[in-house]
This record gives C-alpha cells, sequence and structure tokens, in this order.
C-alpha cells in the first residue's frame, strides 16, 4: 500500500492488454469515465499456434493512454494505475526485460507434450496453461533467459526495471497461491532453470512509479505509481463488482466464464475449477467452459442477433435442446476433451434453432453452478451477467429464467475498469477491494425470474444433464446433484 488516503479527485488509470486490442480507461473513484483509449493488437494463428510481437503491445500502450489521458479534462491529477493481460500468455526476457521471444498467447496448443510432463510431476496445469508454454521456450531458447507474463513486460517498460509478477497471472505459471510460493520439488523435477521464475507479490502491490522516459512515450505523468495487476479475467470480475463472499459474475462472450468470491478456497480434485487469490487473501474461484455466444456466430454468421432474439420468443421452451460448445473439447462444467456439440431433436426453423442455442447456453450456466453447489461453494449473493452477450436483454432475461435467481447487468464492465478500482485500492490502503469497487461499478439493470418461467425449462435442462451423463462426460454424481436441485427453490441456494 502507498498511503493512508488516496486522492478522491485523482483519475485511476485502468489498463487492459487484450487479444486484440490495448484498451486504456481513466475513471474516478465513483466510477466517472474521464477518458479512454484504445490501439488494435494483431497476431500470427496457424492451427493451434498463436504468437503475438510483444514489442507491439508497448506501442498499442502509447496509443492508448495518450488517448485516454488526452480526452480527460485538463489537469486531472493520476493516482495510480495498474495493467492486466490474457491469463496464460507469456514470453521470454534478458535481464533488463527487453523481449528475446514471441508471446505464446492464452490459448497456443503447442506445450501438450510439457503440459503431460508437468501433470507427472504432481502439477495440476491445463495443456495451454503458462507454464508447460515455459517449458517450451526455454527448450527453445536455452537457460540464462526470464519469463514474463503479459503485464510484466509492459511494468518494466513503465518503471525501468523488470517486476515481479502478481500472484494471478503467476497462479497457471505453476504458482502455489495457497502456501504463496513456487513449487520447487516439481520444478526442478521439470529441469526449470534458475532464474527463469520472477518473485511473485500479491495483485495491488506497489511495482514502482513511471519513469520520466516513460511518461514521455505514454504521456502518463512521471511518478505515478504503479500497482500490481491480475488476469484480464480476474479484472472483469472486479468490475462486474462479484466480490463480497457468495458473489458470482457469469461472463457470456465467444465462452462462458463464471467467477466467485469465497473465502476459503473450492476445492476440486478434478482440476475443473481452480482458485486465484485476491489481495486481501480470500478467494475466486472459477472455471471457464468451452460453450458459449460463439456457438451463435458460428450456425448464424449474418444474423442480425436483436431481431433473432425476438423470433425466439415464440420458443420457450425450443423443440430441440442444444449443448452449444463453440470448438470440440468442454472444460467446465466437466472436463471431456473428447465433447462435442449436441442438439437433441429437430427445431422447426432458424428461429426454433437460435433459441435452442440460447437457451443451451443457459442450461450450460445453470449446470456451472449446480457444478460448484456439488463442490460446496457458496452461491447465496448476487448473480452479475457480464460480456458481449449481456448486451442482449431478451438473452439476459431468458438465463434469469432458466437459472430462476435474480441477476444484475452494470453499466461499465470492461476488464480496465477493474484496473483502474485495483489502483484505487492499492494506493488508497483503506477499506477493501469490494467497498472500491462498490463504489466504481454501477448496475444498469436487475432482473427478476419471470414466475412459472423456470419450471417451464426444467425438462429440457433435465434431458440435457442425462444426455451428457449418458455420454460419459459428467460424472453421475455431478448429474444427480443437479438432477436433485431442479427440485429446490435455486433462488436462495
Amino acid at each position: 500500500m502507498v498511503n493512508d488516503d488516496a486522492d478522491e479527485g485523482a483519475g485511476w488509470l485502468g489498463i487492459d492488454l487484450g487479444t486484440q486490442s490495448v484498451r486504456a480507461l481513466l475513471v474516478t473513484a465513483d466510477g466517472t469515465v474521464l477518458g479512454s483509449g484504445s490501439a488494435p493488437l494483431t497476431g500470427r494463428r496457424e492451427g493451434v499456434r498463436h504468437e503475438q510481437d510483444p514489442v507491439r503491445w508497448w506501442q498499442a500502450l502509447c496509443t492508448a493512454s495518450r488517448a485516454a489521458l488526452g480526452s480527460a479534462p485538463p489537469g486531472t491529477p493520476v493516482g495510480g494505475l495498474a495493467v492486466c493481460g490474457t491469463s496464460g500468455t507469456v514470453l521470454l526476457t534478458d535481464g533488463s526485460g527487453r523481449p528475446v521471444s514471441p508471446a505464446l498467447m492464452y490459448d497456443d496448443g503447442r506445450a501438450k507434450a510439457e503440459a503431460a510432463r508437468a501433470r507427472a510431476a504432481g502439477l495440476a496445469v491445463q495443456d495451454t496453461w503458462a507454464l508447460p508454454k515455459a517449458l517450451r521456450l526455454v527448450g527453445e531458447y536455452g537457460p540464462g533467459l526470464r519469463l514474463a507474463h503479459q503485464p510484466d513486460l509492459i511494468v518494466a517498460r513503465l518503471t525501468g526495471a523488470p517486476p515481479p509478477a502478481d500472484s494471478s497471472h503467476a497462479l497457471k505459471t505453476g504458482y502455489d497461491v495457497e502456501h504463496e510460493s513456487w513449487p520447487e520439488v516439481a520444478l526442478a523435477q521439470l529441469g526449470v532453470p534458475d532464474g527463469l521464475l520472477p518473485a511473485v507479490v500479491r495483485p495491488g502491490t506497489l511495482l514502482g512509479e513511471v519513469r520520466p522516459a516513460a511518461a514521455d512515450a505514454t504521456g502518463i505523468p512521471a511518478g505515478t505509481p504503479v500497482l500490481a495487476g491480475m488476469t484480464d479475467g480476474c479484472a472483469a470480475q472486479i468490475a462486474s463488482g462479484a466480490l463480497r463472499p457468495g458473489s458470482w459474475n457469469s461472463v457470456l462472450g465467444t465462452t462462458l466464464v463464471l467467477k466467485g468470491a469465497t473465502r476459503d478456497p473450492v476445492r476440486d480434485p478434478t482440476g475443473v475449477v481452480y482458485n486465484h487469490r485476491a489481495p486481501d487473501g480470500t478467494w475466486l474461484p472459477g472455471g471457464a467452459s468451452s460453450v458459449g455466444a460463439g456457438a451463435l456466430a458460428a450456425h448464424f454468421p449474418d444474423a442480425d442477433p436483436a431481431a433473432m432474439d425476438e423470433r425466439a420468443r415464440a420458443f420457450e421452451p425450443s423443440s430441440a435442446v442444444a449443448y452449444p460448445l463453440v470448438s470440440p473439447g468442454e472444460r467446465f462444467p466437466f472436463r471431456a476433451a473428447d465433447a462435442t456439440p449436441l442438439l437433441l431433436g429437430d427445431p422447426a426453423d432458424d428461429a426454433d434453432r437460435w433459441a435452442a442455442l440460447l437457451q443451451g447456453v443457459g442450461f450450460t450456466e445453470r449446470l456451472c453452478l449446480d457444478y460448484l453447489h456439488h463442490l460446496g461453494a457458496p452461491l447465496d449473493g448476487p448473480l452479475t451477467f457480464t460480456g458481449g452477450g449481456a448486451r442482449s436483454p431478451y438473452w439476459n432475461q431468458l438465463r434469469a429464467d432458466i437459472l430462476g435467481r435474480p441477476a444484475r447487468v452494470p453499466e461499465q464492465t470492461e476488464p480496465a475498469l477493474g484496473m483502474a478500482a485495483l489502483a484505487a485500492y492499492g494506493v488508497s490502503g483503506a477499506g477493501t477491494l469490494a467497498d472500491t469497487a462498490a463504489r466504481m461499478v454501477r448496475v444498469r439493470t436487475v432482473l427478476e425470474p419471470r414466475p412459472g418461467r423456470t419450471a417451464a425449462f426444467a425438462e429440457p435442462y433435465a434431458r440435457l444433464v442425462r444426455a451428457v451423463r449418458e455420454r460419459g462426460w459428467l460424472p453421475a454424481p455431478v448429474a444427480e446433484h443437479a438432477l436433485t436441485r431442479l427440485h429446490l427453490d435455486t433462488g436462495g441456494s
């Protein structure tokens, strides 16, 4: 923490290093947007290969930050900044923090063999996590280099020195967030070179200040505090305000991600649900499905979503039941590499098919919550809808109906807002991150499930649960738990 009293008149700068762009957002402590800017990014995709040139991140940041600060009222002080990046994106740098390899992006899938080695060493990692990519990079470039996560490179340029990593980004590199240490025995077994992995601090920790040369390039005032950030998924959760125990944020974009807040980690022996750690030591469990809005674009690339939503109202429930995977394989609420998209029944027409896909995402969302309940996660707090899918009023209401519980939709949910809130929290040294985010987040809509609609979707939901169980994807105890909960009031459980 930096001081006892953050400047209430200051703007707080959040920086989001995304896949397609860098976004900068300057906001006040009450969530008023003072300025924003963005700059595009491009990458290289070939099959499972996905790389970006990390030098372009800095160039894009300079453009985005100058636009954000240039559109703010003249003389607005910047109280601090934090940076988020895509979870699992890594590269190698030299001792001064200069990149020596391309960045292997969050979904680069070339390190399956290295992931298998890591799992054999006792580490619960997935194929696209950062640790397998680190092993692959070391095999290609050799020892004597330093691993950097996406924000680390930007922070090094801002402050003039390679920083420690934040524990949120380090999680997928194998960092043990519960014991706050690297798993030295397993890493030694894997042959991880000394000096490869950075020191780690909690999010919100002061990393340094913007140096004059970086200020000239970015327009960010010299001396601005730079705080350790979190992954883009955690940043989006902060921006949703879902930080008090029992609260959950459902992010519906190309795919579906659920993240919650708990006092204790949610234990999942299968590794489907994993836990980030909040700055105050509480926990942010979550999981990422391969179901999502991307299925709509795949089936209806030229559709007008609003028009199709209106037509879908006539099919509640649809005559078909879908499990709308965007790509083969599922990660949450079950792990099944052989899972494929399902469509049970024959839709009457395109509107009915559209309805089946919308409802299928809602059923998946419900099964995710049922799985979390099966693990003992608290679900008694508010549920917030964010992501591109939350721009559809019809789909939001439909999801609330299927889930049988109220949901909130905030005005502004981009990850950059979450980083602005984290910066304000880190500088202030007062209250909690939940309190800081609550002051910044503005709720646009509160949805209530329509009477009788939850019951109307019970039979197709049960049909889908049985179908994924019969295919061997969903464990039988989880299926039985989900079917049992159909008879309960899910709005208060």
